[in-house]
This record gives structure tokens, C-alpha cells and sequence, in this order.
């Protein structure tokens, strides 16, 4: 009786006394729950440099089959356990939404293990994975698959445009009209807007690439990597013009891809900075400095703890809030400045209580100027190099950070991660996760 007369007072308090008002409904860092949406696998491919990488000659379907049939291997899941699979992706036709369909039949889950694909610019592999945590918290799932995958080989276009566009509508709204403005222009605009000297930009760069290959290197990104037998085709040789017809198109060889081959050792703000603008002569974003184009994927396994815990799983780490919030289409490289905070602010911390940030970088203006605007610790920020050095197959980046976050943070035994990115035409994403490995 007196808890049910103290739950009627609790309603009768203002609510800017009420608790609740600070903390957030779903679920708090440092406090386990069994309603709790926790990882239990989160893995990738290696990631690779577009048109030249590992996985050139490798369609994406048979990508995301290997992260899938890890993600299976790993757990030793019952795959038609599995309710429902997200697919992250932005550049294949019609969304990717048959072949990942056909990859998952491949992988062993079975027909009744439901499919579909999400674009949400950069952040489609994240929003695969929010989705499907989203399905778990309200009820409608038990368990899921949240993925991203993109072939840049494949898939790269010069425009994300249909043939045929709207006039009146670019006519109307110069924001409208902005979101048709290359990534690079974008860069320069943020670049130029807010002070972001090339010096800067090219020491980030530098700082990225410097990290990523003492990582390789030191063999951190092994056990988030899954090996994947493929087939690349061998340049033909032209001098021998005798070869046979399938000789000179390039013979197809069998290689196992498990490295990252963007990243590069040796790699100065010396050497970066005799790379040319590549986006307007006066300009400050080069090759150096932005993102690669890539190959790869990744897949996060995701269920509520309680059954978690009755299936005996794994459970490595649990996903907090996200948010996303939209930026003038013209500097979209803003967007995590503005992501970052409103994602603290939902989960009632600080930026400052983040243990590691794993924030894309498209380019390193957009990346320096998020590190000025939040404050954030460098040292704290993508501390195994970020996409400069890595690659940014677009649709997968989202989970491949978050294969690489929950990584990292078991490695040096830390709790608190951030994902977070910019998107073409706008917007930030940032998604909490708790490492429950320490």
C-alpha cells in the first residue's frame, strides 16, 4: 500500500523535480537490465581500397554473406533464432534490398529470417543497427541483425541523381539546391566557414595514418576481422601476344583478404602536404586528406539480455541512444558536432565521461573542426586511425566502427563509446554503446 500511495506522489511532483525528467527513458550506463538491447557479435571485413583493393573484383552480396556466416560461426546461434536482418547500404540498385535478401538465404538463415535495407548516407550501417535495436525495445523482435556493406568498385557513380530530377525544386530552396553539392565542395565550405587551415587538416590526416598502421601492425583489428576467400583478377599481361583470350582479360585468383590495404605506413604531414587540392585550386581538402573510396562489410549481432542470457550468448556490450540531427546541407560535414552533445544530453552524460570516440572521418576538416567544437580529447578520438586511413565503404562504415569501438574498448578495458558521423546532404548520427568485456 505505501509504494502504491508513494507511485500516486511521484505523479503529483512537478515535473521539473520528477527524476525522471534527468534520466532518460531505455537504458543507462552502468546499470544492467535484463530489457537491455545487448551485442553479441559485432565483426567485419577487412576493409579495402576501391578499384584497386582485395575485394575489387568481389560483388557486395558475396560480402556481406561472409559477415553474416561469421556472425553465425562465432555465436554458435541457432540462425532461425535470428527474426530480423538490416542491411545498411547506399549505392546498389534498388538498395541492395534483393541481393542482401539472397546473401542471408546463402548465409543459412532460413526463409523465415526477414530482410531489408536502410540508406541513410554515411550512417546506413549504424542506422541498420539502431533499427534493429529499436525493434527489439519495442517488443517487436527478439532477436536481429544489424549490417552494412558497400562495394565503391561496384557501385560508384558520378551522381547519387536519377537521370531525370525535379527543377522546380532546387529552384525554390537553395538548402534543396545544396544537397547536390559534391562531398568535396562541402569540405571546402566547412574548411573556409570556420577556419580549418590546410596545416591542420594534414596533420590530422597524418596522425590518422600514423595510428592505423602501428594498429595493424600491433594486430588490434585482428579479432574484429573476418578472413574472406575471394577471387581478384590479375592485370593482363600485353607484351605476350600470344596468350590465350581469357589470359588477356586478367586471370581470376584465389586470395584470402584479412588486412586492411588502405592503410599505408610511412605516411608524414610532409608527404601529405605535397598532395594538390582536388576540389578548387585555392582549396584545402586533397586526397591525403579525405576519406578513401572502399570495399567491405560488417554485422552486429543484437537481443535483449534475458535472452541473451537463456541462449547462453556472448554478451560483449549494450547499445545506450542515438541520435540524429540534420545540419545545413552546404558544410554537412558538421553534422557529429551537433550529434555528439544531443547524444550525451539523451543518455544523461558528459562528453567528457566518453571513453572513446570512433568518428568517421570523411574528411579531415569536418573531423578537426568536431574535435574544436565538442572539445573532445584527442586521444580519445578514432585511436586506431579513422577512414582517412581505413576507407569509408559508405553503407557498411556505421557497423564496421562499431565492430572496431567494442573492440577496443575490451582492449583497454574502458566502458563508454561513441559511433558518429557525418552525411551527404546534412545530418550527424552519434549512437552510445557500454563495453561489458572489462
Amino acid at each position: 500500500m505505501t509504494s502504491r500511495l508513494s507511485q500516486i506522489a511521484s505523479h503529483l511532483v512537478p515535473e521539473s523535480l520528477n527524476h525522471h525528467h534527468h534520466h532518460p527513458a531505455g537504458a543507462k550506463t552502468g546499470i544492467k537490465s535484463d530489457d537491455d538491447v545487448v551485442i553479441c557479435c559485432a565483426v567485419r571485413t577487412a576493409i579495402t581500397r576501391g578499384f584497386k583493393g582485395g575485394f575489387k573484383d568481389t560483388v557486395p552480396e558475396d560480402l556481406l554473406a561472409e559477415v553474416l556466416i561469421a556472425v553465425r560461426e562465432r555465436t554458435k546461434i541457432d540462425p532461425s533464432l535470428v527474426e530480423d536482418i538490416c542491411v545498411g547500404n547506399v549505392l546498389q540498385p534498388s538498395g541492395g534490398a534483393t541481393t542482401s535478401r539472397m546473401a542471408a538465404l546463402y548465409a543459412g538463415y532460413p526463409v523465415e529470417t526477414s530482410c531489408y535495407t536502410v540508406n541513410r548516407q554515411c550512417a546506413s550501417g549504424l542506422q541498420a543497427v539502431v533499427n534493429i535495436a529499436n525493434a527489439i525495445e519495442a517488443g517487436l523482435i527478439e532477436i536481429g541483425i544489424g549490417a552494412g556493406v558497400e562495394s565503391m568498385t561496384m557501385g560508384y557513380g558520378p551522381s547519387a541523381m536519377a537521370a531525370k530530377s525535379s527543377e522546380k525544386i532546387p529552384r525554390g530552396s537553395q538548402d534543396a539546391a545544396d544537397c547536390q553539392l559534391s562531398m568535396g565542395v562541402t569540405s571546402e565550405n566547412v574548411a573556409r566557414d570556420f577556419g580549418i587551415d590546410r596545416k591542420a587538416q594534414d596533420e590530422f590526416a597524418a596522425l590518422s595514418f600514423q595510428r592505423a598502421a602501428l594498429a595493424q601492425k600491433e594486430g588490434r583489428f585482428k579479432d574484429e576481422i573476418v578472413p574472406v576467400r575471394t577471387f581478384i583478377k590479375t592485370t593482363k599481361n600485353s607484351k605476350d601476344s600470344n596468350s590465350s583470350k581469357e589470359d588477356d582479360e586478367g586471370q581470376m585468383k584465389p586470395v584470402t583478404i584479412s588486412q586492411d590495404d588502405g592503410i599505408r605506413d610511412g605516411v608524414t604531414f610532409e608527404s601529405l602536404s605535397k598532395i594538390r587540392p582536388a576540389f578548387a585550386n585555392d582549396g584545402s581538402t586533397t586526397a591525403g586528406n579525405a576519406s578513401q573510396i572502399s570495399d567491405g562489410a560488417a554485422a552486429v549481432l543484437l537481443m535483449r539480455r534475458r535472452t541473451a542470457k537463456r541462449l547462453g550468448m556472448p554478451i560483449i556490450g549494450k547499445y545506450i541512444t542515438s541520435v540524429v540531427r540534420g545540419v545545413s546541407p552546404r558544410v554537412m560535414g558538421i553534422g557529429p558536432a551537433v550529434a555528439i552533445p544531443a547524444v550525451c544530453k539523451k543518455a544523461a552524460i558528459e562528453i567528457k565521461d566518453v571513453d572513446l570516440f570512433e568518428l568517421n572521418e570523411a574528411f579531415a576538416s569536418q573531423t578537426v573542426y568536431t574535435i574544436k567544437t565538442c572539445g573532445l580529447d584527442t586521444n580519445k578520438v578514432n585511436v586506431n586511425g579513422g577512414a582517412l586511413a581505413i576507407g569509408h565503404p559508405l553503407g557498411c562504415t556505421g557497423a564496421r566502427q562499431i565492430a572496431t569501438l567494442m573492440n577496443e574498448l575490451k582492449r583497454r578495458k574502458e566502458r563508454i563509446g561513441v559511433v558518429t558521423m557525418c552525411m551527404a546532404t546534412g545530418m550527424g548520427a552519434a549512437a552510445i554503446f557500454e563495453n561489458e568485456q572489462v
